[in-house]
């Protein structure tokens, strides 16, 4: 059975380098994994839609290298695949963020739809949530909605999706319902300003209670 892999511990990075056969360690799954690694390079060559979304990724990195915004690479991206209407999915909590996204890609040519996370005004009970379990106790409070996100987006027939700071967890069931590619404009961090790497930065200082092992 092959080994689990641990990229993230890695000093080596021989796959940059063409080199794994001699350098990698053994947990790399580059060897451990090559059947997966020859499966999915084949689907990159001959699956049409696949290979679009593959050319156009690798060519909005070399284009925009050190140059471009995310904002930029988004529209880059969008017209390489041959986009022409794009889906917003947005945080309630960033409405004035995915109107200024919005204002962006439709001066850049697209039609652009946009839904917020509160769709439909569900109360969290619907779910089996009681009064304790919620951010304002006792009160009405509106669950996130991403699979009706997702799903009016799939009906308007969007051809990229743009996640605008969905919750964690919200943007899984995104994920698994929309039906168009989905790309990410912001990351909620509610305690970083929606800069999320800013706690691995601060892991061994300002937030040392992420390597301390649960109570």
């Amino acid at each position: 059975m092959a080994r689990d892999p641990f990229c993230a511990e890695c000093s080596v990075q021989a796959c940059m380098k063409h080199t794994v056969p001699d350098e990698a360690p053994a947990y790399c799954p580059s060897l451990a994994f090559d059947g997966v690694v020859a499966r999915t390079r084949a689907e990159l060559r001959d699956d049409v839609e696949l290979h679009n979304l593959a050319t156009a990724a690798a060519r909005t990195e070399a284009t925009g290298y050190l140059r471009w915004t995310r904002v930029e690479e988004i529209v880059y991206f969008a017209r390489q695949i041959g986009a022409r209407k794009l889906g917003i999915a947005t945080c309630v909590g960033l409405i004035h963020e995915s109107r200024l996204a919005s204002r962006i890609f439709r001066k850049q040519g697209f039609k652009v739809v946009s839904v917020c996370c509160k769709v439909g005004s569900v109360d969290k009970s619907e779910i089996g949530l009681g009064p304790e379990e919620r951010i304002h106790k006792g009160e009405f409070e509106a669950i996130c909605m991403p699979l009706a996100q997702a799903e009016i987006l799939n009906e308007r027939k969007t051809q990229l999706n743009v996640l605008v700071g969905l919750c964690v967890g919200h943007d899984s069931l995104f994920f698994k319902r929309s039906e168009a590619p989905v790309t990410v404009l912001v990351v909620k961090d509610r305690v970083t300003g929606h800069n999320p790497v800013a706690a691995l930065y601060g892991c061994h200082f300002y937030y040392k209670r992420l390597l301390q092992p649960p109570p």
